[in-house]
Protein backbone atom coordinates (compact mmCIF):
# COMPACT_ATOMS: atom_id res chain seq x y z
CA UNK A 1 0.00 0.00 0.00
CA UNK A 2 1.17 3.46 -0.82
CA UNK A 3 -0.12 6.57 0.93
CA UNK A 4 0.15 10.31 0.71
CA UNK A 5 -0.68 11.64 4.16
CA UNK A 6 -1.49 15.31 4.69
CA UNK A 7 -2.08 17.14 7.94
CA UNK A 8 -5.19 19.22 7.28
CA UNK A 9 -7.40 21.90 8.77
CA UNK A 10 -10.20 20.71 6.49
CA UNK A 11 -10.69 18.10 3.77
CA UNK A 12 -13.73 16.91 1.86
CA UNK A 13 -14.81 14.63 -0.96
CA UNK A 14 -17.58 15.39 -3.45
CA UNK A 15 -19.13 13.08 -6.03
CA UNK A 16 -21.50 14.48 -8.66
CA UNK A 17 -21.63 17.83 -6.85
CA UNK A 18 -22.62 16.28 -3.50
CA UNK A 19 -20.27 16.27 -0.50
CA UNK A 20 -20.04 12.68 0.70
CA UNK A 21 -17.34 13.10 3.35
CA UNK A 22 -15.73 15.97 5.25
CA UNK A 23 -13.40 16.43 8.20
CA UNK A 24 -11.88 19.36 10.00
CA UNK A 25 -8.54 19.01 11.81
CA UNK A 26 -6.94 15.68 11.07
CA UNK A 27 -5.31 13.66 8.31
CA UNK A 28 -6.34 13.34 4.68
CA UNK A 29 -4.93 10.12 3.26
CA UNK A 30 -4.77 9.21 -0.41
CA UNK A 31 -4.25 5.44 -0.57
CA UNK A 32 -3.17 3.19 -3.41
CA UNK A 33 -3.49 -0.59 -3.16
CA UNK A 34 -0.82 -2.66 -4.91
CA UNK A 35 -1.39 -5.99 -6.65
CA UNK A 36 0.58 -7.89 -3.99
CA UNK A 37 -0.88 -6.16 -0.91
CA UNK A 38 -2.41 -8.27 1.87
CA UNK A 39 -4.10 -7.81 5.23
CA UNK A 40 -0.60 -7.48 6.69
CA UNK A 41 -0.23 -4.24 4.69
CA UNK A 42 -3.63 -3.08 5.98
CA UNK A 43 -2.56 -3.67 9.59
CA UNK A 44 0.76 -1.87 9.07
CA UNK A 45 -0.86 1.12 7.37
CA UNK A 46 -3.64 1.39 9.94
CA UNK A 47 -1.22 1.45 12.86
CA UNK A 48 0.97 4.04 11.16
CA UNK A 49 -1.94 6.33 10.26
CA UNK A 50 -3.52 6.49 13.69
CA UNK A 51 -0.23 6.77 15.58
CA UNK A 52 1.76 9.05 13.26
CA UNK A 53 2.96 11.96 15.41
CA UNK A 54 2.75 14.98 13.11
CA UNK A 55 0.64 17.34 15.21
CA UNK A 56 2.34 19.91 17.38
CA UNK A 57 2.56 19.75 21.15
CA UNK A 58 2.74 22.80 23.47
CA UNK A 59 6.39 23.35 22.52
CA UNK A 60 5.59 23.36 18.80
CA UNK A 61 7.21 19.96 18.15
CA UNK A 62 5.53 17.30 16.04
CA UNK A 63 4.78 14.98 18.90
CA UNK A 64 1.04 14.16 18.80
CA UNK A 65 -1.08 11.77 16.74
CA UNK A 66 -4.70 12.01 15.67
CA UNK A 67 -5.51 9.73 18.61
CA UNK A 68 -3.75 12.12 21.02
CA UNK A 69 -5.66 15.20 19.86
CA UNK A 70 -8.95 13.46 19.01
CA UNK A 71 -8.70 14.48 15.34
CA UNK A 72 -10.34 12.95 12.27
CA UNK A 73 -9.20 10.80 9.37
CA UNK A 74 -10.32 10.97 5.73
CA UNK A 75 -9.22 8.04 3.56
CA UNK A 76 -9.57 8.27 -0.21
CA UNK A 77 -8.73 5.45 -2.62
CA UNK A 78 -6.40 6.59 -5.40
CA UNK A 79 -5.03 3.88 -7.68
CA UNK A 80 -2.92 6.45 -9.57
CA UNK A 81 -0.45 6.39 -6.67
CA UNK A 82 0.72 3.09 -8.16
CA UNK A 83 1.36 4.63 -11.57
CA UNK A 84 4.81 3.94 -13.00
CA UNK A 85 6.16 6.69 -15.27
CA UNK A 86 9.74 5.50 -15.66
CA UNK A 87 9.16 4.45 -19.28
CA UNK A 88 7.31 6.44 -21.88
CA UNK A 89 4.95 9.32 -21.26
CA UNK A 90 1.82 7.57 -20.08
CA UNK A 91 1.63 5.96 -16.63
CA UNK A 92 1.47 2.19 -16.37
CA UNK A 93 -0.85 0.90 -13.67
CA UNK A 94 0.17 -2.77 -13.75
CA UNK A 95 1.24 -2.58 -10.08
CA UNK A 96 -2.23 -1.41 -8.96
CA UNK A 97 -4.47 -4.12 -7.53
CA UNK A 98 -7.51 -5.21 -9.55
CA UNK A 99 -10.70 -3.41 -8.43
CA UNK A 100 -12.22 -6.24 -6.33
CA UNK A 101 -8.99 -6.84 -4.39
CA UNK A 102 -8.30 -3.11 -4.03
CA UNK A 103 -11.78 -2.36 -2.74
CA UNK A 104 -11.65 -5.20 -0.21
CA UNK A 105 -8.30 -4.02 1.20
CA UNK A 106 -9.34 -0.34 1.10
CA UNK A 107 -12.52 -1.10 3.07
CA UNK A 108 -10.52 -3.24 5.50
CA UNK A 109 -8.19 -0.28 6.09
CA UNK A 110 -11.13 2.04 6.75
CA UNK A 111 -12.67 -0.44 9.19
CA UNK A 112 -9.37 -1.02 10.98
CA UNK A 113 -8.93 2.73 11.46
CA UNK A 114 -12.53 3.07 12.70
CA UNK A 115 -11.67 0.67 15.53
CA UNK A 116 -8.89 3.02 16.67
CA UNK A 117 -10.14 6.55 15.91
CA UNK A 118 -13.50 8.15 16.64
CA UNK A 119 -14.11 9.90 13.27
CA UNK A 120 -13.11 8.17 10.02
CA UNK A 121 -14.59 9.34 6.73
CA UNK A 122 -13.96 7.88 3.28
CA UNK A 123 -14.26 8.59 -0.40
CA UNK A 124 -16.30 6.53 -2.84
CA UNK A 125 -14.37 3.66 -4.38
CA UNK A 126 -13.95 3.89 -8.19
CA UNK A 127 -15.89 7.17 -8.38
CA UNK A 128 -14.73 10.36 -10.03
CA UNK A 129 -14.20 12.50 -6.93
CA UNK A 130 -13.38 16.09 -6.24
CA UNK A 131 -11.06 16.07 -3.23
CA UNK A 132 -10.51 19.34 -1.42
CA UNK A 133 -7.58 19.49 0.98
CA UNK A 134 -6.58 22.47 3.12
CA UNK A 135 -3.08 21.34 4.04
CA UNK A 136 -1.84 22.57 7.42
CA UNK A 137 1.84 23.46 7.53
CA UNK A 138 2.08 22.26 4.82
CA UNK A 139 2.83 18.81 6.17
CA UNK A 140 2.84 15.92 3.68
CA UNK A 141 4.29 12.47 4.35
CA UNK A 142 4.76 9.55 1.95
CA UNK A 143 4.33 6.04 3.30
CA UNK A 144 4.75 2.70 1.54
CA UNK A 145 4.03 -0.55 3.37
CA UNK A 146 6.72 -2.26 1.27
CA UNK A 147 9.41 0.03 2.65
CA UNK A 148 9.07 -0.89 6.32
CA UNK A 149 12.76 -1.30 6.97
Amino acid sequence: MRAVIQRVNHASVSVDGQTIAAIDKGLAVLIGVAVDDTMEDVAYMSEKLVNLRIFEDKEGKMNKSIKDINASLLIVSQFTLLGDIRKGRRPSFTQAAPPKQAEMLYEALVESCKQKVKVVQKGKFQAKMLVTILNDGPVTILLDSRKKF
